[in-house]
């Protein structure tokens, strides 16, 4: 009895993770007030970010958010695959389109990593001008990649403090994006 409620709980906890994660990538502040392109590639990217900021979560707990955390991927993954569907991408292209998606995800997830295991935010504001804006020069001067790093600081430092049984329960916050000052 105790496994079949778990079993139905699983994706209900997921749902609720993975709608947080979107919810949050798809806050107008952040194309309004911080200059993120209002385009496909700019929801995708901003998507992924959240994504990663929240995989890195769950592996900083190591075992017990694991299964979470790979939840959350997966539902990200089924999500890309409905959407690509949507838009007519035929099932010879899927996989190949998939990958790519996946690829995206891993080497933006490892920059972010990186990047936010630095004390200097010259690395984070790079990888994200490079991967929001498409900024390839200086992306530290521009003030919206650094409004944007100092938010990814901000919501990577929130989501460590987030107690890992209410994150297991499907309980996710980030901060608010208009709260976080240009710089």
């Amino acid at each position: 009895m105790i496994l079949s409620f778990r079993r139905k709980a699983m994706p209900d906890t997921i749902g609720a993770l993975y709608g947080a994660i979107v919810a949050q990538a798809r806050a107008p502040a952040f194309y309004a007030d911080y200059g993120v392109p209002d385009t496909v590639e700019g929801r995708f990217d901003l998507l992924i970010l959240h994504v990663a900021l929240f995989f890195r979560r769950a592996r900083e707990e190591g075992e017990s958010l694991r299964a979470v955390g790979q939840g959350v991927f997966d539902r990200f993954c089924l999500d890309m695959d409905h959407g690509l569907r949507e838009i007519g991408i035929s099932d010879t292209s899927l996989a190949k389109k998939m990958q790519k998606i996946g690829e995206a995800f891993y080497g933006r997830a490892a920059a972010y990593d990186k990047a936010l295991g630095q004390a200097d935010g010259a690395m984070l504001a790079a990888a994200l001008g490079r991967n929001v804006f498409g900024v390839q020069t200086a992306p530290h001067e521009a003030p919206a990649v650094r409004r944007l790093a100092h938010y990814v600081r901000a919501a990577a430092e929130d989501l460590s403090g987030q107690a890992s049984d209410a994150i297991a329960a499907g309980a996710v916050s980030f901060p608010d994006p208009r709260a976080i000052e240009a710089y």
